[in-house]
């Protein structure tokens, strides 16, 4: 206990010190406070307190010597800063800046952690498991936290304001491969784009409410030293309160169109956690050989392929130069269910609209999901053989301007409600091709197939559908489920 006292006079000691020093930042670096004769006295109470044997990311190799590293010390858990806020003046409540130092030179180093800030708005209280990952929400001050040195967060120019965080969900993870670091990570490798590489987590998400969840930012946090989300990755609008002269605007985070309320957390963590278990059902044959190595790979590729469109739609409006490869995305993820594991291509193209419209129950259901299948697979065929995509039909015999435009937007808007009915129809083809896949070897399609024309279609097909919808429905019942 003697080196936690210690350690932590020492740095009151500095504290005070740092009153008599220049008020100009540019002359109290950290480099230039290393260079202090007070600062010795702080290392070498580092030592006692925090030994490099059970603290080795303390430390750094100088001269061949293991010394505690003054990035770390300085630059990392805070101190540097702090001491340049007192110097100029600004009251900084230091015995709190003391206790948060000593606690970052002796607290055991944290795992390291990816995570997601969605565009959403969920209740204060969310904790919902996700695999491997967990969706949660935080108040201000729990943010804070997460930080080396809470107690001047707020005296920093700068800093984020975790006031536009309430009620945001965040999608969190450790990361075992990634080490913990006291110094700065000056880059990371990230690999797959994160809507990729976190995909097990967002499908069952995307899967519960066909509003648009994207996500917003990646990020490190090593709990109680970093956290490493910056002002400019949280989106943000204004929205005005009161009226007239009392009018004022105020900066908000911008939360999208996907929210949860309350009274929907249950339903949302039952539907989750149903869904979470058969993507892992799924995704255990990638170990494996033949038919349940192959349903992995097409299940990975169809969510990667919705989560890349679902990246590049803006609150449901896309930049009408990309809805052509947005439609391709979706129609891959569509191709890559609907398919037996060792069907040719030719069979693939074949059955595509009649397997897809096998997986819902009612006539004017089927119909209308093989209709929008037929469509964005003949536009799919276009896009990929180069051909052109055709305009607003008779624009060019239209002379006036303004209906030219008109002409336009109403051609720009009924593609863009395609593409909304195709995601809406690909996100309940992988739904229900969830819920109805064999854990085992069996081939669905072939099962599917067999019970098409006959009474056995309602056992494969019917039964399983509607006993998931009733006991972990999505937020909205499909038509064909809802009867």
């Amino acid at each position: 206990m003697d080196g936690y006292s210690d350690l932590r006079q020492a740095t009151l000691t500095w504290l005070r010190q740092a009153h008599d020093l220049p008020q100009i930042p540019q002359l109290i670096t950290d480099v230039a406070l290393a260079m202090l004769p007070e600062w010795e006295n702080v290392r070498t109470t580092v030592v006692f307190a925090a030994p490099r044997d059970q603290h080795r990311d303390l430390y750094a190799k100088s001269d061949g010597d293991w010394l505690p590293s003054d990035r770390a010390l300085l630059g990392t858990s805070g101190l540097g800063d702090a001491t340049r806020l007192i110097a100029q003046g600004v009251k900084v409540p230091e015995v709190e800046v003391a206790d948060s130092f000593v606690d970052y030179c002796t607290a055991p180093a944290p795992a390291s952690e990816d995570w997601i800030l969605l565009n959403a708005d969920f209740p204060e209280g969310t904790h919902i498991p996700l695999g491997r990952h967990t969706l949660q929400t935080f108040t201000p001050d729990e943010l804070r936290q997460m930080g080396p040195m809470p107690a001047i967060h707020a005296l920093q120019s700068g800093s984020l304001n975790f006031r536009l965080l309430a009620r945001a969900p965040f999608l969190h993870a450790q990361h075992p491969e990634r080490k913990p670091t006291r110094g700065t990570r000056w880059f990371g490798v990230r690999g797959p784009r994160p809507e990729a590489q976190h995909w097990q987590a967002l499908l069952p998400l995307i899967l519960w409410n066909s509003e648009l969840l994207r996500v917003d930012a990646v990020f490190d946090v090593e709990r109680g030293r970093r956290f490493g989300l910056r002002s400019a990755d949280v989106p943000t609008t204004y929205q005005t309160y009161g009226y007239g002269a009392d009018e004022e605007d105020v900066e908000v985070r911008d939360t999208g169109t996907f929210d949860v309320e309350p009274a929907e957390l249950v339903a949302l963590e039952a539907f989750c956690g149903a869904v979470t278990a058969r993507i892992e059902a799924v995704m255990d044959g990638e170990t494996s050989n033949g038919v349940r190595q192959r349903r992995a790979r097409r299940l990975e590729r169809a969510a990667r392929h919705v989560l890349r469109a679902y990246q590049r739609t803006f609150t449901n409006y896309v930049w009408p130069q990309e809805v052509d490869e947005l439609q391709l995305d979706y129609v891959i993820a569509l191709e890559a269910l609907p398919a037996s594991p060792k069907a040719s291509h030719a069979e693939v193209a074949a059955k595509f609209t009649t397997r897809a419209s096998a997986l819902f129950l009612s006539p004017d259901t089927q119909a209308r999901a093989g209709a929008e299948a037929k469509v964005a697979y003949g536009a799919r065929s276009s896009y990929v053989h180069g051909d052109v995509i055709k305009g607003p039909p008779n624009l060019k015999d239209l002379k006036d301007q303004k209906e030219r435009h008109t002409a336009q937007a109403r051609w720009e808007q009924e593609r863009l409600d395609e593409l909304h009915r195709l995601r809406k129809l690909t996100l309940q083809v992988i739904l229900r091709w969830l819920v109805l896949t064999p854990s085992n070897s069996t081939d669905l399609w072939k099962l599917v197939d067999e019970a098409a024309d006959d009474t056995d279609r309602g056992r494969t097909v019917g039964d399983p559908l509607r006993a998931f919808f009733a006991t972990t429905p999505p937020r909205r019942l499909p038509p064909d489920l809802a009867q």
